[in-house]
């Protein structure tokens, strides 16, 4: 039996209406247009999207086909993709809202927000999602780095009225938190990295937090390394089921983000391990 072709993923075509610097490394852009027009946010917390970046030299610039660009181009000239998580998705307004870390000229999507200016096209696939705080569980963990703030942000309101939640961000120092109000039971501690390694302040605190008792609905994103351990936490400490925790590497530390999409099979292999070892005690 002849498998049936996959259908052709479509870009949404969007235009930069406005930017604004939240703190010295964080750039906030929101995006509208009539390519929005339907864009199916919502339901998650932890909603992304990828955006589209020519290469620098490729000579083609938004809009363009990313399929036919493939079928036509060699590989190191096709677009390249970077995943952001949806700050805030206003419907009514038809504006996606994204932040982006910004550390100079490092990187492709940071420097692409720095300097974009309204009228600036951008096309991305998406959304993806799979994460809201439940309304079950019998608490809430969320801990994250400065990648996983957005989504944290979105998914603060979310939190059940009354629910009891932990909240852990890194940010490098005081100048990178936002002002972010949480609702009443909703503890919002900022974990301040300084020169420290990405993640271990926040690992630490986490670990040593005075957490509530029963089950939580656990979130922690960011950076592979102390995500990991964190999940090991999570796990072993706090016995939490596989099926109430949304728990991801959003990038690696000394890797790009194509390597490390490549790499994550092995990191995902890894987790795994981890869960056989659990079981095995």
């Amino acid at each position: 039996m002849t498998q049936a072709a996959r259908p052709k993923r479509v870009a949404r075509l969007a235009q930069v209406v406005r930017t604004e610097r939240l703190t010295p490394h964080m750039v906030r852009v929101v995006l509208g247009g009539e390519g929005l027009a339907g864009f199916p946010a919502g339901e998650f917390t932890d909603h992304y999207v990828k955006l589209l970046f020519p290469p620098a030299g490729a000579g083609y610039r938004a809009p363009f086909d990313p399929a036919e660009l493939q079928e036509r181009l060699p590989r190191e000239q096709w677009p390249v993709t970077r995943t952001y998580t949806v700050r805030q998705w206003d419907a009514v307004a038809g504006e996606l809202t994204l932040d982006f870390v910004h550390h100079g000229d490092t990187g492709l999507a940071g420097p692409w927000a720095a300097s974009a200016r309204p009228g600036d096209l951008v096309q991305f696939f998406g959304p993806g999602g799979a994460y809201a705080p439940s309304a079950d569980a019998d608490w809430h963990l969320l801990a994250g780095d400065e990648s996983a703030l957005p989504a944290i942000a979105a998914a603060l309101p979310r939190i059940p009225a009354g629910a009891a939640a932990k909240v852990f961000v890194e940010v490098a120092d005081a100048a990178e938190q936002q002002p972010l109000v949480p609702a009443p039971g909703v503890e919002l501690t900022w974990v301040l990295r300084g020169d420290g390694p990405v993640g271990a302040a926040l690992a630490a605190t986490v670990r040593s937090a005075a957490l509530p008792s029963g089950t939580p609905h656990v979130f922690v994103h960011g950076e592979a390394g102390f995500v990991r351990e964190l999940r090991r936490f999570v796990r072993a400490d706090l016995q939490v089921p596989r099926e109430l925790m949304s728990v991801s590497g959003y990038w690696r530390l000394g890797s790009t983000e194509d390597r490390w999409q490549a790499e994550k099979r092995d990191w995902n292999a890894a987790v795994a391990s981890d869960d056989e070892a659990l079981a095995a005690r």
